[in-house]
């Protein structure tokens, strides 16, 4: 997943504390445009072996993580989301940029 990417909600379902600390959530089926991409703290947090991926979308804003130092926003895991099928802005205009002006037949 990559900021810019347009992806789809397909978990939406959250614990009451996620609830109280987050101010929007995304919806199952609606489609969001990732604002950033991050390394979550699952590692940090939980005690774990790995981490998982968190995004921030445009469409949702999130108070300060009340457990981060730096105060980023509170984002969302990765799994909860499935990537559509679209190329972000940026490579769609490469892709015409590289299409334009190519030989077609009559």
């Amino acid at each position: 997943m990559i900021k810019g990417q347009k992806v789809v909600c397909i978990n939406d379902t959250f614990p009451e504390l996620i609830r109280a600390l987050y101010r929007e959530l995304p919806v199952k089926d609606n489609i969001y445009t990732i604002r950033e991409v991050f390394l979550g703290r699952e590692k940090i947090v939980r005690g774990g072996d790995t981490a998982t991926v968190g995004l921030l979308l445009e469409e949702l804003t999130n108070p300060p993580d009340p457990f981060h130092q730096g105060e980023q926003e509170l984002g969302f895991s990765s799994e909860r989301f499935a990537p559509l099928n679209e190329l972000p802005p940026e490579e769609v205009e490469e892709e015409e940029a590289l299409h334009t002006g190519a030989w077609a037949p009559a």
